[in-house]
């Protein structure tokens, strides 16, 4: 395979639609490096697709007859795991349930469908999908986490008390799914206050907080600067602000430089863990692209703190995860399924 060959980005369109598929496909055939190797009118046939055609992304319709987008995107993360866009002209991408299920069914984005190519905003929507596109299959994928729900942890007796003093956790591409996993299997254990850094877009915070709630049953909201921190809840951070903790249990939310290129950021999150709780905090990083947690992670041990950080046969992006793990930040690498427990059993 010529290095020409081995760059092209080959891109398999899933889409009812007969005139939107030839529109992608004319989209992409027009751009240098782009390969279209296959299509579909059905999400049924999605899976078996990509183990024959070897794409390097999927571009996916949400609203399909018979199978729809997500429960095609689960089946392909399951059995095949590859880079997959959602594309739809009928939902609205900026719903943040939409969103959400999105991003749960192991999609890494979803975007509103092209414009008519007589529409004024058709090229710069068509050149933004390309570069999109572009970026989506270079990133590693891996099974996400969507076999099962991690078995619930049980409080001995039923009034045990928080053993840590606070808990972090730190997601991002496939985080979500992830947290859901999580706070669900401590449904009724009593919690610490459970402070969490999700990178999402701009504005998505607040309906990511109550859709969360939601799914958990457990109070969720977004944090306030010097917010007291209670028991059995869990602080988002808000848009844009970094989120931490303070040795009075108080939130910190501030509007210092992004670390690295994150704000919030998770490495600061566990710097502050680190600075005011040390051995009594406990954290993990979970699924996501790039290094966000990874130094905050190695502070937060060298204080006596603990931290776990997700496999990459559960992660949608084993990044934050493994880069944590490299560079010395993690006390054990284990399946999403296995983390609540040792956040409050085996992490002593």
């Amino acid at each position: 395979m010529s290095t020409d060959e081995a760059d092209r980005v080959r891109v398999l369109v899933v889409n009812d639609s007969a005139t939107v598929r030839a529109l992608l496909r004319a989209t992409l055939d027009a751009a240098a490096g782009f390969e279209v190797v296959g299509e579909s009118a059905d999400g049924r046939d999605a899976a078996a697709l990509v183990v024959a055609t070897r794409p390097s992304v999927v571009l996916m319709d949400v609203v399909m007859p018979r199978v729809d987008g997500y429960a095609a995107t689960r089946e392909i993360m399951a059995r095949a795991p590859v880079p997959i866009v959602l594309v739809s002209s009928v939902v609205n991408p900026r719903d943040v349930a939409v969103a959400m299920e999105s991003l749960r069914s192991g999609a890494l984005a979803i975007v509103e469908a092209l414009p008519s190519p007589h529409d004024p905003a058709f090229p710069a929507r068509r050149e933004a999908l390309r570069h999109l596109l572009r970026s989506m299959a270079r990133v590693r994928v891996s099974a996400s986490a969507l076999g099962g729900p991690a078995a619930p942890v049980r409080a001995a007796g039923g009034a045990a008390r928080p053993t840590a003093a606070v808990i972090g956790l730190v997601a991002s591409t496939g985080g979500p799914g992830a947290l859901v996993t999580v706070l669900r299997a401590l449904a009724g254990r009593p919690l610490p206050p459970v402070l969490l850094v999700q990178h999402l877009a701009p504005g998505y915070t607040p309906g990511f907080a109550a859709w969360l709630q939601g799914m958990i049953q457990r109070p969720v909201g977004v944090a306030q600067h010097l917010e007291p921190l209670g028991l059995d809840r869990v602080y988002v951070a808000p848009d844009d602000r970094h989120l931490g903790v303070d040795a009075l249990r108080r939130a910190l939310v501030t509007d210092e430089p992004p670390v690295g290129m994150f704000r919030p950021s998770g490495t600061w999150l566990l710097r502050s863990m680190a600075r005011s709780f040390g051995p009594l905090a406990r954290a993990a990083v979970l699924t996501g692209m790039g290094d966000d947690g990874a130094d905050g992670a190695v502070a937060l041990r060298r204080a006596g703190g603990r931290v776990a950080v997700q496999d990459e046969a559960t992660c949608v992006i084993y990044g934050m995860p493994a880069v944590t793990a490299a560079r010395g930040g993690a006390d054990v690498v284990l399946p999403l399924a296995q983390i609540a427990a040792w956040l409050v059993e085996g992490a002593s």
